[in-house]
This record gives C-alpha cells, sequence and structure tokens, in this order.
C-alpha cells in the first residue's frame, strides 16, 4: 500500500474491508507517517494481536511502547504526533465541535453499516433507508463547504470517507440529481492523494 514507506517502530493492524481501520489509514496517508501495515482478514488474527489488544480486534496501532484499540483514539493521537498538515481546527470551539460530528457518526451512521453488513434481512432493509435518507438530507451543507461544515479537510472527512466509499456494496444507491453537492464531495475525497493511497487492494474492487 501506498502508505508503507519503510520499516517503522509503528505497526498497524488492519482489517481489510474493516471502515474503521481504513479511517485511520487515511490518517497515515495525510500526514506520510511510515508504518507497517498488517492486514487482517476476518478471523485469521495474528498471535500477537491477542497480547496487544484485549479485546483482539482491529484497528490497533502500535508506536513503541503504546498500544491504541479505538480508531478516534488513534486518529487524534496521529494528529497530535504528526502536526502537519493539521486535521482539527485549532481553535478550541471548532476543535469540540469537530469531535461532536464525529460523535455522531459514531453513534448514528456506524450502527447503520453494521447492521446492513451484519443484520437480519428485516434490519438490513430498514438500515439501508434509513442510512440513504440521512445521507440525502445532509447533501446541501456540501453546496457552501468543499468539505463537512469545513473549508479544510478534517478527520470528520476521514470518518465519512470511508462509509461513503462502501456505499456500493452495501446495496446503497444515492439520487445522484437530488445529491448533487454530495456526489460533488465524494468525487472530491476520491481523489484526494492520501485517500487514493490509503486502499486496500479489497477496497479498490469494491469499486472496480
Amino acid at each position: 500500500m501506498g502508505v508503507v514507506a519503510k520499516r517503522s517502530s509503528m505497526i498497524f493492524y488492519s482489517g481489510s474491508d474493516d471502515h474503521f481501520s481504513h479511517r485511520v489509514r487515511i490518517v497515515l496517508a495525510e500526514k506520510g507517517v511510515a508504518v507497517d501495515i498488517v492486514e487482517v482478514n476476518g478471523d485469521q488474527r495474528p498471535e500477537e494481536l491477542a497480547d496487544l489488544n484485549p479485546y483482539n480486534s482491529v484497528p490497533t496501532l502500535v508506536d513503541r511502547e503504546l498500544v491504541l484499540y479505538e480508531s478516534k483514539v488513534m486518529m487524534e493521537y496521529l494528529d497530535e504526533r504528526f502536526p502537519h498538515p493539521p486535521l482539527l481546527p485549532v481553535y478550541p470551539v471548532a476543535r469540540a465541535q469537530s469531535r461532536l460530528w464525529m460523535h455522531r457518526i459514531e453513534k448514528e451512521w456506524c450502527p447503520l453499516v453494521e447492521q446492513i453488513e451484519q443484520g437480519s434481512k428485516k434490519d438490513v432493509e430498514r438500515a439501508r433507508k434509513e442510512l440513504r435518507e440521512s445521507l440525502v438530507g445532509i447533501s446541501p451543507i456540501f453546496e457552501d463547504m468543499p468539505y463537512f461544515m469545513s473549508e479544510e479537510f478534517s478527520l470528520v472527512d476521514c470518518c465519512i470517507a470511508p462509509i461513503l466509499w462502501r456505499l456500493p456494496v452495501l446495496g446503497i444507491e444515492l439520487p445522484e440529481k437530488q445529491v448533487k453537492p454530495l456526489v460533488t464531495y465524494m468525487e472530491r475525497l476520491f481523489e484526494r492523494e492520501a485517500f487514493v493511497s490509503s486502499l486496500s487492494e479489497g477496497e479498490r474492487e469494491m469499486r472496480a
């Protein structure tokens, strides 16, 4: 993958098709961090992962003696550890607002993605409808700003981009004429060099 530049003291255990892992890979790519990525497929876990992470889960980030296993904590840690380019606003009020948007994505969209991927047929259809309607509803906000409630690409966009990339495999088709600002935003995200280099082989195939 493009984000692996050389051997590093930083190791990232990443789910090959997991959107939580993908969001962290986007941050790593945006920062140009040298990291060794260990791709984890399905339930096949490297033996050392259980020793590092009490939940034996991905994503897991190891930076020397530090082990992190929650994606938002990883993203903010990387933003502070590698401050350029900054992916959170400088001012406290704006930073807090960005964190609230990330929290809302976690509470509102991520459970719907999980239901679509793992739920019963009834739950899947309901979750698809709810996520689709929510995306249609937010489309107008991209008429005024190029990124999510911001002039600059941020950690909020890093959380959203993996979900939007997965819409075809989640079985969600957007009414393009109705959501032109959102479609333009998606194109802007997907054309970023860091986003392209963050994609795993499996993620590339999602839109092949």
